[in-house]
């Protein structure tokens, strides 16, 4: 059984404090930083931009806001820069790092949250091309003639 590291950052910004975490999805990586405190709405900005403006499908939306709607979250805050991958790594790599953010700020939830996959960091990346070979396992094509 292998065990993650989570690196539990509680810091202050300018008197609102916020925990900070990363999510991993290939090669996309994300820091999240999710805020405490009251608020009037919920808000989630993607390298200073609204999210639903980031993210062009509303599926890519779902994954993102996934952890607030199991948990039944409806007031929350969280900045998140991101950078490498797709927009699907991206997304899902968001989805991990919120995860990882709630559960420090309230640890019951992490049952929650593991039974749906949202603690797990999809470990599948692309294989290198070899030598030889067109891609990493496509041969060359041989013809007779």
């Amino acid at each position: 059984m292998t065990t993650t590291k989570v690196k539990e950052t509680t810091k202050s910004i300018k008197g609102t404090k916020y925990f900070e975490a990363v999510g991993r999805r290939k090669t996309a990586v994300a820091r999240v930083r999710l805020f405490t405190g009251k608020f009037d709405k919920s808000e989630v900005l993607v390298n200073e931009k609204s999210f639903a403006k980031y993210f062009g499908t509303e599926r890519l939306r779902k994954i993102v806001i996934d952890p607030f709607t199991t948990l039944s979250l409806d007031s929350y805050k969280v900045s998140v820069n991101v950078v490498g991958g797709g927009t699907t790594a991206q997304a899902e790599a968001i989805r991990l790092g919120i995860s990882r953010t709630l559960i420090m700020l309230n640890p019951i939830w992490r049952a929650n949250l593991k039974v749906l996959g949202f603690l797990k960091r999809d470990p599948r990346m692309v294989e290198r091309k070899h030598p030889g070979l067109r891609k990493a396992r496509r041969p060359q094509q041989w013809r007779k003639r």
